[in-house]
């Protein structure tokens, strides 16, 4: 079935992704910019380096990091971090919230370890969040911030009785840093790809730490060494030695410097407009407009009931079985408006959509005009 969209009603830009993110004009032109400055060069050596400085000064004002906390970064995206967090950070048992498949992931990881206890897992229907709870034993409490696969997102507050306990909240930022309120002085470890909010491509990890996270996997690298330890820690995997290398300003291993280049632009862009306040206003602009648009629809709404637990940088909308999304994302593929699918493990008729900070409120306005029109001609 052929639809034309009327251009009047379609979106200035058509990517409204929920993986990787908008990439700006300026980020293009920064790496334009940087193609005889930077790419090629040498991590170790300064013009890099100053990059690396800038993201980590950068991320520090941003999120009003508390007095003492870091920011580390390393290669191989969140997905590195849950291994790195098994190897350098949970000491014997962790607890997990899990309310969707990346929330999931992570505690998978750890029931893998075959140094670590099974972890206490408390387990959430999708379309809802499930923090875990105070439980003897476990030093390390982990949920995500936003579960990326059903838009969802989780409130950031220490289980009541950990801190006491001395155990570490460790929090997955992925799909919600840049996008979502924070308080990281809730947290130990707030970590984060940079593929969503900041706007660059994938492949890197940051992570905001407190003294407690970096006392810790200092700690737990030391006993790892002690005779007869079970325990290995991978240099790749030691969340020490990426804090050292991120206190040189460098990463442990070479990195893709186009995608530090687009982080530093977009943190920087984020920064110049007013921070963190102005990112999570502006993108909870964006997902009211689509979830208000939803709930006055005939055919659509909103996927998570509790408005509470609503994300403002992931909407999750339910299609009429009589509207098949399928349909609906080929016809709006056709027309140049693109990544709006659900997750395809959830195998809902739903339509998904990333509303991260580099998306302009007006065209998500115009996303569901573009929607509207798609349904009535099809």
């Amino acid at each position: 079935m052929t639809v034309n969209i009327p251009a009047s009603l379609k979106p200035s830009d058509g990517r409204f992704g929920s993986g990787p993110s908008k990439i700006r004009t300026e980020q293009i032109a920064a790496l334009d910019a940087g193609a005889t400055t930077l790419l090629g060069t040498s991590h170790r050596q300064t013009p890099v380096k100053q990059l690396v400085g800038s993201i980590r000064k950068g991320l520090t004002e941003f999120f009003h990091l508390p007095e003492g906390y870091e920011i580390a970064l390393g290669n191989g995206g969140a997905s590195a971090f849950w291994e790195i967090a098994c190897a350098s950070l949970i000491t014997r048992r962790a607890a997990f919230g899990t309310y969707g498949s990346f929330s999931a992931k992570f505690a998978a990881s750890a029931a893998n370890a075959p140094f670590l206890e099974d972890p206490v897992l408390f387990a959430g229907k999708p379309g809802t969040y499930r923090l875990p709870e105070l439980t003897e034993g476990v030093d390390t409490y982990c949920w995500a911030h936003n579960e990326t696969s059903t838009g969802v997102a989780a409130p950031i507050r220490r289980v009541p009785g950990s801190l006491e306990s001395g155990a570490l909240t460790v929090i997955d930022g992925t799909s919600a840093a840049g996008a979502l309120p924070v308080d990281i002085s809730q947290t130990d470890v707030y970590y984060f790809s940079p593929q969503k909010a900041f706007g660059s491509d994938g492949g890197l990890w940051m992570a905001a730490l407190s003294p407690a996270a970096i006392d810790r996997a200092a700690g737990v690298e030391s006993s790892a060494h002690l005779e007869g330890a079970r325990r290995w820690v991978p240099p790749f995997l030691s969340l020490t030695n990426a804090l050292n290398n991120s206190r040189k300003d460098q990463t442990l291993n070479t990195p893709a410097v186009a995608t530090l280049i687009m982080m530093e632009n977009q943190v920087r862009w984020l920064n110049n407009n007013g921070g963190l306040d102005w990112a999570t206003a502006r993108c909870a602009k964006s997902a009211s407009i689509l979830y208000s648009w939803a709930e006055r629809s005939d055919y659509a709404q909103p996927f998570v009931s509790d408005p509470e637990a609503r994300s403002s940088a992931v909407v999750t909308i339910d299609l009429d079985e009589q509207v098949p999304a399928s349909q609906v994302l080929a016809i709006l593929r056709e027309n140049g408006i693109v990544d709006c699918a659900g997750y395809r493990k959830l195998g809902r008729n739903q339509l998904r959509v990333g509303v991260f900070p580099s998306v302009e409120p007006s065209d998500v306005t115009a996303l569901t005009a573009c929607i509207d029109y798609v349904v009535e001609h099809m």
